[in-house]
């Protein structure tokens, strides 16, 4: 199985921290040269010194931030006028707040689909020539499995994350000719800030405590224990690898078999 990643440049984003982080050491780890896009210079740095290069890679990072396009388009242009060209491009964002849709704010969908559509958007424009130069393109999508089955409590999240799912099957099928394949890769609960920050809501809305809450959360997967990043970042760097040449237009749950539907 061909999972060298030798010679290939990935640009991902989201990348300091939880799966997107994890994603950037594997897809190192395999022999791309990484370059980490989020808004933190100081985080950026951190990661990238830690980043494999024992195949002589060649890191990056590139400051944006994605609740500004506007931003992100022009630093993403001003990279790739430097030269820069990727096969792989890692489309991760942090999800919106909690709560139901009928009582969150016309901003609140607005912010969420500016980050995660729009943005994707932007990096899709900008990155797919190079790829379509290279005749080898991978764009991985890390979702949700909400796009399967929405969440309770995720109302803007369940909403915005299906548009990404089927703005992703739409480049697909567009993209395919190219030797591009574009693919979801959808989370269940995994052990990061977020689902710390979605546990201790919950909590203080429930009354109940965080243990309670976890354990409840854990109890409905059949695995009966939450994801750990590297797990998802696994799917998603087979995903990027020559070996997945012939999957295009899928979700791939990680989600240790909770989502109900196939």
């Amino acid at each position: 199985m061909d999972l060298n990643l030798k010679g290939k440049n990935a640009f991902v984003s989201g990348s300091t921290q939880g799966i997107g982080k994890a994603i950037a050491e594997e897809l190192a780890t395999l022999g791309a040269n990484v370059t980490l896009c989020a808004r933190n210079v100081e985080s950026l740095n951190e990661v990238k010194s830690t980043l494999a290069n024992s195949d002589g890679q060649s890191h990056q990072t590139l400051v944006a931030d994605f609740s500004k396009p506007d931003q992100l388009k022009a630093a993403v242009d001003e990279h790739l006028g430097q030269g820069n060209q990727y096969h792989i491009l890692i489309n991760n964002t942090g999800g919106p707040p909690g709560g139901q849709a009928i009582e969150a704010g016309i901003d609140e969908f607005r912010i969420a689909f500016n980050q995660h559509l729009i943005c994707n958007q932007i990096l899709a424009q900008d990155i797919v020539p190079g790829m379509k130069e290279a005749g080898f393109g991978r764009i991985i999508n890390v979702i949700s499995t909400s796009v399967k089955a929405p969440l309770n409590g995720l109302g803007v999240s369940n909403t915005v994350r299906g548009a990404v799912a089927n703005w992703s099957k739409t480049l697909a099928n567009e993209l395919g000719q190219f030797g591009i394949t574009v693919n979801n890769v959808l989370p269940g609960a995994t052990a990061t800030q977020r689902l710390s920050s979605i546990i201790e809501n919950k909590a203080n809305k429930t009354g109940k405590s965080v243990d309670e809450v976890g354990s409840a959360m854990k109890a409905a997967v059949p695995a009966k224990r939450f994801a750990e990043a590297h797990e998802v970042a696994a799917a998603a760097a087979f995903l990027a690898s020559p070996a997945a040449g012939y999957i295009n237009g899928i979700n791939l749950p990680v989600d240790g078999g909770r989502t109900v539907s196939l």
